[in-house]
């Protein structure tokens, strides 16, 4: 039985580990990852959508429709842009799109949270997955 769990645990830590390689994540996932530090989660949606449906609860609030996208977000990443992150936006459309936009601008390791908030193919999304959101606060 205790042969059995672990190799379970195992089995979803390189589940995890496949699928960050590959620049996806699931929105479980990058809670996780967020929530241990082994990832920045960054949400890329306007302003309008974050006052309407909130923010995952670890994520940064960085528009990819504002000015200073790419410097906002290297300042976030303490400039390294080897750092992991992770992008959410909607539905993973325009988190996959900036996803192949930041790597032309030298990021290394930017992965797709490819149900966003509101869910796609890849799966239900942070809000319906009844993962934890808070409210955006305007800076």
């Amino acid at each position: 039985m205790v042969t059995l769990m672990a190799a379970a645990a195992l089995s979803g830590t390189a589940a995890s580990a496949a699928q960050s390689s590959s620049g996806i994540m699931s929105a479980p996932d990058a809670l996780a990852a967020a929530t241990s530090g082994e990832v920045v989660l960054v949400d890329i949606r306007t302003r309008g959508e974050w006052k309407q449906s909130g923010l995952a609860e670890p994520a940064l609030a960085i528009s990819m429709h504002e000015a200073g996208f790419v410097r906002n977000l290297a300042q976030a990443l303490g400039g390294n842009r080897t750092n992991p992150v992770a992008l959410i936006c909607a539905t993973g459309g325009r988190s996959a799109h900036m996803q192949r936009i930041l790597a032309t601008a030298g990021f290394t390791n930017v992965i797709d949270v490819s149900e966003g908030m509101f869910g796609s193919k890849a799966g239900p999304g942070w809000l319906k997955r009844g993962l934890p959101v808070k409210a955006w606060a305007r800076n």
